[in-house]
């Protein structure tokens, strides 16, 4: 049988951006929609290493944030990106998928459980390397994406080197942060995924996020990991997956820990608030 051709597609948001995005079809009863990073696109290796691991699974959708690849706009960091998203989720069930689920990574991370938390929609959502609150500095990493966006010269450099276009005019008003929109995803699941060797946001603000939100969630701190699409490997990208499947159809069994049955005993282990202290 002949595998139909990858086409981008152009989605217009509602306040008329723009957006590219790619459908890779699979099983119509879910669908799973990946939020990349901060100054990625659907095209950056890492990403569409993901889509496609996450295609054996599912159907999957992803897209170009406003400012990012061969979408139009200007990035505001994870504000009007909800915009962004909800087409992309409308456009799922468009194309016919009874569940759809959201995956985001960094900055996608905080734009999926914003949108999860005020829009709502999705059957399932995981955050990925996520921000717990806006405005942290305490690694030299967050300094330099704070110079990138905050300085003239440093959205300059970061249009033209990493082909991402920052509004210059910030946040007018400041967004509801991400852990106060975990505390309103419920009774939605929800998957917290975060290394504990993030060099960007250390894991504090995971279990902000975990202590924010409410029953069903989980949180699963690996070890030896690092920060989003580049450090999510092949494992534990298969392991999302299946957390996703099971979640999206609670008639599979699921083990009293509420990790899925399969898990192979070599995979990173769940991890509680406490337990990881």
């Amino acid at each position: 049988m002949t595998k139909p051709v990858v086409m981008a597609s152009t989605l217009v948001t509602d306040d008329r951006v723009p957006i590219e995005a790619i459908h890779l079809p699979g099983n119509r009863d879910l669908a799973i929609v990946i939020a990349h990073g901060f100054t990625l696109s659907w095209q950056r290796p890492n990403v569409w290493r993901i889509a496609n691991r996450l295609n054996e699974m599912a159907g999957v959708l992803t897209f170009d944030f406003r400012g990012h690849g061969r979408s139009g706009g200007l990035s505001t960091l994870g504000d009007r990106e909800i915009n962004d998203l909800d087409v992309v989720v409308r456009w799922a069930r468009e194309l016919g998928y009874q569940r759809v689920a959201a995956v985001g990574f960094s900055m996608g991370a905080s734009i999926v459980l914003r949108y999860a938390g005020l829009v709502g929609g999705l059957d399932a959502v995981v955050s990925v390397s996520g921000p717990g609150r806006w405005y942290y500095r305490g690694t030299q990493s967050m300094r330099w994406v704070h110079r990138a966006v905050e300085r003239r010269v440093g959205r300059y450099v970061t249009r033209w080197w990493l082909k991402t276009r920052i509004s210059p005019e910030g946040w007018k008003l400041v967004p509801v942060p991400p852990a106060d929109a975990a505390a309103k995803i419920s009774p939605v699941p929800l998957l917290i995924v975060h290394g504990e060797k993030d060099h960007y946001f250390p894991p504090e603000h995971a279990r902000q996020l975990y202590m924010a939100a409410t029953e069903p969630k989980e949180l699963w701190l690996v070890p030896g990991m690092g920060h989003a699409e580049s450090a999510c490997g092949q494992e534990l990208v298969d392991r999302i997956g299946r957390w996703i499947g099971q979640v999206a159809s609670p008639a599979l069994p699921r083990d009293d820990q509420g990790q899925d049955a399969a898990a192979s005993p070599d995979e990173p282990a769940t991890q509680t608030p406490d337990a990881a202290a």
